[in-house]
């Protein structure tokens, strides 16, 4: 069997023997699967916005906005309509070609979805991709977000089921598995992933992409998040996982989903140029950009803009609304308003808790 076939049966002593291969060997594999399936040269870049931050029921032993830990952010109502699509134009502006919503939820309220379903139409009709994180969805609700037009829909698995308890105890793993049944029954992409350096081992790092590569179908868009460690979450203290023990997961990633976009995601801030550029050798090619992700800080889409310049990357287009030209121009532009415009809601005041 090559390199690039897709599979749907994974053992997890084969991931294992994936990471456990020398480093260079490791990515120059994950380089080549990845050739096979995308200009290597192109990156594709979404927005994320926060429409509802903070009071979350569940106890995500990382997240910021979880009701059961002292973070110091500020909770806020859902967003206006006509708020989020003067973000979303923004972004498209800047060069975005894909919109992320994401509210903290355990699962939408039904009075909440009339509003959820206008802001996916509205958005949708500025040309860009949409995708929304709401917390679990059952089939009634996939049905209505896949009908009012959503692209994608983000439910991560955050690590092995092995290893879930000791991060998540309000869900268990089958409801997420439940929500991405859900989600593709109603005809909508998946968006799925992980959290890296909870205290997870090597072990819960290959049973996560197995699990992951082993659903129907791949998961159309996979985030790798690096954990960013907020003051008053139970994670605030975990040990640094190493870099290259991150890059490898990227590799590994590429490699057990070929055809997948591999997304180098939360955690951007703490890293140095050459450790992303390491990330997109091994076959990350999906990133998020701008001000911050939901709650916390991302790099600048001027630094951005500047790297993909020294890397001769340019960000992956949609046919329906814009040019290579026109996204490039809109990262530009992005160097002499960045300062001036905010392509995210200031979801908290705590500058600590932002960055720590």
């Amino acid at each position: 069997m090559t390199d690039h076939a897709i599979r749907h049966n994974w053992k997890l002593s084969e991931a294992l023997a994936l990471f456990a291969l020398p480093f260079n060997d490791l990515l120059f594999r994950a380089q080549t699967v990845h050739r096979q399936h995308f200009d290597p040269n192109e990156v594709q870049v979404s927005t994320l916005l926060s429409i509802k931050t903070g009071a979350c029921p569940e106890d995500c032993k990382y997240c910021p906005q979880s009701g059961h830990y002292n973070t110091g952010l500020e909770k806020e109502k859902l967003l206006e309509i006509e708020k989020v699509v003067a973000e979303a134009k923004a972004a498209r502006d800047k060069g975005a070609s894909r919109f992320c919503m994401g509210a903290a939820w355990r699962s939408p309220t039904q009075k909440d979805m009339p509003y959820v379903l206008d802001m996916v139409r509205q958005v949708k009709s500025l040309g860009l991709e949409t995708c929304m994180t709401l917390g679990m969805l059952d089939q009634s609700q996939a049905n209505q977000l896949a009908e009012a037009g959503l692209d994608y829909y983000n439910h991560n698995l955050d690590t092995s089921e092995k290893y879930y308890n000791h991060i998540i105890t309000t869900r268990t793993y089958q409801d997420r598995l439940d929500t991405l049944e859900n989600v593709r029954s109603a005809g909508m992409k998946v968006c799925c992933g992980g959290i890296m350096g909870m205290g997870e081992d090597a072990d819960d790092r290959a049973g996560l992409l197995v699990q992951l590569a082993n659903l129907p179908h791949h998961p159309e868009s996979v985030p790798i998040n690096m954990l960013v460690k907020v003051a008053g979450t139970p994670l605030e203290q975990a040990e640094e996982l190493d870099p290259f023990d991150f890059v490898r997961t990227i590799a590994v990633a590429r490699i057990m989903m070929p055809a997948s976009h591999v997304r180098l995601s939360a955690g951007r801030e703490n890293m140095n140029d050459q450790m992303q550029a390491l990330c997109f050798m091994a076959g990350a090619n999906s990133i998020f950009y701008g001000e911050k992700l939901l709650t916390t800080a991302n790099p600048e889409a001027d630094k951005d803009r500047q790297l993909f310049q020294r890397l001769g990357i340019r960000p992956e287009q949609r046919e329906t609304h814009c040019t290579d030209d026109d996204q490039e121009s809109g990262l530009v532009q992005a160097i002499e308003d960045e300062r001036n415009s905010r392509l995210f809601y200031d979801a908290s005041q705590s500058a600590a808790s932002q960055r720590a």
